[in-house]
């Protein structure tokens, strides 16, 4: 059960740290301010969520994890990449939305993975899984 509950928050810390870092990379390229409070909103969210779990993992003597440099290098390549060929909301709207989805899958996999994870973790789980559903359904109307 312990080891369920840590490897899920760490998950959790890790990825809630990759929202906070994508959000960050494409800030500054939005135009629309709606847009922007949004991703500000949801950056504190983020936030939020990644300090809950890492408190808890302080309870098991842990550390949080940040997120492998290999995936965040890759990230920001794409983002970079991206976004000098094609500015726009759109394009920060498409590459969030995408960052969500990869989020959820990997969540709810660890979710799945951790079935003895304690329900403090867990539930911190399911807020970071809605938090990137609804971004990204949020984020359909900038596509």
């Amino acid at each position: 059960m312990q080891e369920d509950t840590i490897r899920l928050l760490t998950e959790c810390h890790s990825g809630a740290q990759m929202g906070v870092s994508s959000i960050d990379e494409v800030l500054p390229s939005v135009r629309d301010s709606e847009l922007a409070r949004l991703l500000r909103s949801s950056r504190h969210e983020h936030e939020v969520l990644g300090d809950e779990a890492e408190s808890l993992l302080a309870d098991y003597h842990r550390d949080g994890t940040a997120p492998s440099p290999i995936a965040k290098g890759m990230a920001w390549m794409k983002t970079s990449l991206k976004l000098s060929m094609d500015p726009g909301d759109d394009t920060v709207a498409g590459l969030i939305t995408d960052g969500c989805h990869m989020g959820v899958k990997s969540l709810q996999e660890s979710l799945n993975d951790c079935s003895g994870a304690e329900p403090r973790a867990v539930e911190i789980t399911k807020r970071l899984i809605q938090l990137e559903d609804e971004l990204a359904e949020n984020l359909r109307t900038y596509l």
